[in-house]
């Protein structure tokens, strides 16, 4: 029986994800779905710009940038007539794009760099013990007994590698329930925003999809018709009048759960995505959740499995997974309640969301915050505080004057150049070409005990910024004592026994 050193189970998009990560990496992961054909539909839509990171590390972002469809704006329409209309900017529009696109687009990564996906592969059983785990699985040919190095559980809100665990799904249903239909709608709007009409009797969203297609959704009471003309009925009370439905491709009525795993990682298994945690759909943030687990896992089992990491790191995994799941559990959890109000409180929403508009906070907080910029970790490589941010004395020049603490992701002034390329860690360091922290920081690439590619970016002040394989910080500061703590630090994360190059001598 050969062992596989990693195993995903679940073909969806966070699986497929995950997967493509370690194939580019030369890990030959093998990836089994219990479908017998890849899910169809549009499912979960919205990409947001941190997310599409991990597209472009998969090569495909050029490829679902053509498929999809930017959306530049948000309009908050208020009971009585005022529209706040917010631009997005570049750095926070996300993408609308298809799931069944997504997953496709993925695993066409996946195929181009030597994997498959094996389908109407069924879980069983799974069991962990020691340096290794065994799955049980009924395939088209037969039971199968796998033994993996590592188990990675993308399978979904009803996850069989969760359950067989024993790890306990902790939280509760959501009592609210919403239509959702898709299809071609008659009517003037802007087709490059997202709509959100707040009204005293309730709240619909809607928004353009690729090929002239519209998304709308609203909560609704178990009583509405799921229906073409309950569909024509919700814009109708809710939206701007003027609408009408050409035809509709779905409609449906759905109920969500607010669910947190009680372990993310447990020996040698991981939970990603809706095996991990689920919530409200408000926000578009199940999908960007869930592949930003790919995004923060791949590397350091990569590193593991490849023998430049210390097994040690994939601990930082639960509790930087988990605090970002609880932060979008929260947020995802305030959003259905701001957008349920009964009458008397959405009119003091409203006059609250004006003011929000008045004072810049709509734009400079709450767009960053759906765009997925303030998801942030506890600082677990370095044992520091997890929140805030640095002065970098006369670093104001370099907008935006601050250097972000471990945790952070990295901010926006920093060059594309000096994030893009092959995944790795990244020390960009700032002051005057050639000075001393330029010098400092080639020094510290060429010693560093992990591969490190060094960038230097011109400025008065100097300082540096250490960024991870997933373009978190790792660290920050400005003196050549925090720079040389930032090399002990890639030290003690690096794999100090050779012997541990597989990664079996435990985490």
């Amino acid at each position: 029986m050969k062992r596989s050193p990693v195993l995903i189970v679940g073909a969806g998009p966070v699986g497929l994800a995950v997967a493509c990560a370690l194939w580019q990496r030369g890990i030959e992961a093998r990836v089994v779905e219990a479908q017998t054909e890849p899910h169809t539909g549009s499912r979960a839509v919205q990409l947001h710009p941190p997310t599409l990171r991990v597209f472009r590390e998969a090569g495909i972002l050029d490829e679902a940038e053509r498929e999809g469809l930017r959306i530049r704006s948000t309009s908050y329409h208020l009971a009585g007539g005022r529209t706040l209309r917010v631009a997005l900017g570049t750095e926070n529009e996300p993408l609308m794009l298809p799931q069944e696109n997504t997953s496709r687009l993925l695993e066409a990564a996946l195929e181009r760099a030597g994997g498959r996906v094996e389908r109407s592969v069924r879980v069983t059983d799974v069991a962990a013990a020691g340096d290794v785990v065994t799955v049980k699985a009924e395939t088209p040919h037969g039971p199968e007994v796998i033994e993996t190095d590592w188990l990675v559980a993308a399978d979904g809100v009803r996850s069989v590698v969760r359950e067989k665990l024993g790890i306990d799904f902790v939280g509760s249903p959501v009592s609210t329930g919403f239509l959702l239909a898709e299809g071609r709608i008659d009517g003037a709007f802007e087709r490059d925003a997202v709509h959100y009409f707040l009204g005293r009797t309730g709240s619909v969203v809607f928004a353009a999809m690729p090929g002239g297609r519209i998304r709308v959704s609203g909560a609704v009471p178990d009583s509405h018709p799921v229906t073409p003309e309950g569909v024509q009925q919700l814009l109708d009370e809710r939206g701007p009048g003027g609408l009408t439905i050409e035809d509709l491709d779905m409609v449906n009525r759905f109920t969500s759960q607010e669910r947190i795993a009680s372990v993310l990682h447990t020996e040698r298994c991981f939970l990603v995505g809706d095996a991990a945690h689920t919530h409200s759909p408000l926000g578009g943030q199940g999908l960007n959740l869930g592949l930003q687990d790919a995004h923060n896992l791949a590397w350091k089992l990569a590193g593991v499995v490849n023998g430049e990491l210390h097994p040690r790191i994939l601990d930082t995994y639960e509790p930087e997974r988990r605090q970002a799941a609880e932060q979008i559990v929260r947020a995802t959890h305030q959003f259905l309640k701001v957008f349920t109000l009964g009458p008397a409180a959405a009119r003091v929403r409203n006059r609250a969301w004006s003011a929000l508009e008045a004072t810049g906070l709509l734009r400079r907080w709450f767009v960053p915050l759906l765009a997925g910029w303030r998801v942030h970790y506890p600082d677990t490589l370095s044992g520091g505080s997890p929140h805030g941010e640095r002065k970098a004395g006369r670093l104001a020049a370099a907008r935006p004057g601050r250097l972000p603490e471990p945790g952070r992701r990295a901010p926006h002034w920093v060059p594309p150049a000096a994030v893009d390329g092959p995944p790795g860690f990244r020390l960009l360091t700032l002051g005057p070409a050639d000075g001393g922290a330029d010098r400092r920081g080639r020094a510290l690439a060429r010693a560093s005990a992990v591969p490190l590619r060094h960038d230097h970016l011109v400025r008065r002040s100097s300082g540096f910024l250490l960024l991870r394989p997933d373009g978190y910080v790792a660290a920050s500061g400005t003196s050549p004592t925090e720079l040389a703590d930032a090399g002990r630090l890639l030290a003690r994360i690096a794999l100090s026994d050779p012997s541990t190059t597989s990664g079996r001598e435990g985490a």
